[in-house]
């Protein structure tokens, strides 16, 4: 998995074993609660 920076507001995720592949485009505040919520999981 991929994630590029750079672009205000929006977070593109692909595979990274398909770079010419399509990408999910997220909303920066979802990202941030997504990865917060996986951080908080960790044992």
């Amino acid at each position: 998995m991929e994630v590029a920076g750079g672009l205000p507001g929006v977070v593109p995720v692909r595979d990274s074993k398909v770079p010419q592949g399509p990408a999910l485009c997220f909303q920066g505040a979802s990202w941030v609660a997504f990865i917060g919520d996986l951080k908080s999981r960790r044992p």
